[in-house]
């Protein structure tokens, strides 16, 4: 009897293997989960909205001859970048690989509604990742284009953009989050383990030190220093602000590409960090200037924002606080003393909001992570690990090093193919008009202004 029921069940066996191999297949393959992958869809969405958040946040502070051109940066680059990544952006970042991912998923091949295959989302659709990946791929380059605003040709700034986008973010993003990377944490092949939650290197301070760069090489906008240059509308910038505020949960609550506690940990330290940074911001201002004005607490708050992206999913709320109280009052200093001091003309303060907003909390998580907020990740020097703040530093100037020689290359290409920087007389008209042939206030509206 034991015998027969042996053999019976040896050839059941031998009858799966042969008939059925799909069905053994499907009971071991990864499921995809609808509430993950409805979460990351919902973040995804808020992600793209702050690029329009953005380009209102910028065109709310230049001069309103040049509204429509620095909203235009913003707002093409959702379908520039877009293309970009469909094409061969999201491979090189994503796909297995030392410098960058290759090409096998070139035009989105592979990507499909399947997990993906190295874990990046075990349970959602391959190409939900990519389509959340991608919003961070097109709001990186737009933040670089507040430091140029105002005096850059349109055709010079899509060329770059375009160099940009694959020499330098597809890079760094595969090297600090794609399998294989040189700064991924827990990555066998890794030679620095960074804790990046959300971009701190890869899309802060790459976007903030190239945006430097680009400061310095275009020059100072014509009358910079010797006549004022003040913002055309402020209600503009708050809103925009806020928009970003709102998207910015997407983003960081976002990365733990589920819907779990880690992502409400991220989304609660995101928050307290941009209210500990707007009030850092504006109380510093108070004590300095005599006036907390609204261009500071919109500043402030994206200071927070920014300082708390590398952090988000490794620190507790208290230490969000900490850090958005120190990156609004460090930023601060960036964006008015530093700057006067060097001159440089940073446009819309991207260097002192993003680059060292970036650096300050891509260091500061070094210091404050904790595995009790994420068993996946390592402690800071405050838990008792020195090793990773080391990393962290390692990163943050990797990433500087790496950005700064790359832009530099791709600026002076693309300045000897194109040329970067408009007329003189162009400037003076204003890019709405010498760029786009259009204006963003109709003349009754100029009027009354």
């Amino acid at each position: 009897m034991r015998q027969s029921l042996a053999r019976m069940l040896r050839v059941g066996h031998l009858l799966a293997l042969v008939a059925g191999p799909t069905a053994l297949w499907a009971q071991e393959a990864p499921q995809t989960d609808s509430g993950d992958t409805a979460w990351l869809l919902t973040s995804s969405a808020f992600v793209l909205l702050m690029t329009p958040g953005l380009a209102l946040f910028y065109g709310g502070m230049v001069r309103r001859k040049n509204v429509l051109g620095t909203i235009m940066h913003s707002f093409i680059l959702i379908a520039w970048v877009s293309v970009i990544w469909a094409l061969y952006g999201y491979s090189l970042a994503f796909h297995e690989g030392s410098f960058w991912g290759g090409f096998d998923w070139a035009f989105l091949r592979g990507v499909g509604a399947d997990p993906d295959p190295y874990g990046y989302g075990a349970t959602i659709p391959h190409q939900v990742f990519m389509a959340f990946q991608l919003m961070f791929a097109i709001i990186t380059p737009a933040l670089i284009s507040g430091a140029f605003a105002e005096r850059i040709k349109f055709s010079a700034m899509l060329m770059f953009m375009w160099l940009w986008s694959s020499l330098v973010y597809s890079p760094l993003a595969h090297w600090v989050w794609g399998k294989g990377g040189y700064l991924r944490f827990g990555d066998p092949g890794a030679i620095f383990g960074a804790l990046d939650f959300a971009g701190g290197t890869v899309v802060h301070i790459s976007s903030g030190v190239s945006a430097l760069i680009m400061a310095l090489l275009l020059g100072k906008r014509v009358g910079y220093g010797r006549q004022p240059i003040i913002p055309h509308n402020m209600t503009m910038t708050v809103t925009g602000a806020s928009l970003l505020w709102f998207g910015w949960f997407g983003f960081n609550a976002g990365s733990a590409v589920s819907s779990g506690g880690l992502a409400g940990s991220a989304f609660i330290a995101t928050h307290f960090a941009a209210a500990a940074a707007t009030l850092s911001w504006i109380f510093v201002e108070w004590l300095t200037k005599g006036k907390p004005s609204a261009l500071g607490a919109a500043s402030g708050a994206v200071v927070g924002l920014v300082a708390i992206t590398p952090a988000s999913g490794y620190v507790t709320p208290m230490s969000g606080i900490i850090i958005g109280l120190v990156a609004g009052a460090i930023c601060f200093w960036a964006c008015t003393s530093l700057k006067a001091k060097f001159g440089y003309d940073d446009s819309l303060d991207v260097f002192g909001v993003h680059g060292v907003g970036g650096t300050t909390g891509a260091i500061l998580t070094g210091v404050f992570a904790s595995k009790a907020v994420n068993p996946a990740a390592a402690d800071g020097l405050l838990n008792g690990n020195s090793g990773q703040l080391v990393n962290q530093l390692a990163a943050v100037a990797i990433t500087w090093i790496f950005a700064i020689v790359m832009t530099l290359i791709i600026a002076k290409v693309t300045d000897s193919v194109i040329g970067l920087r408009v007329s003189r007389e162009e400037e003076m008209t204003g890019l709405d008009l010498s760029q786009h042939g259009e204006s963003g206030y109709n003349l009754e509206v100029e009027e009354g202004l």
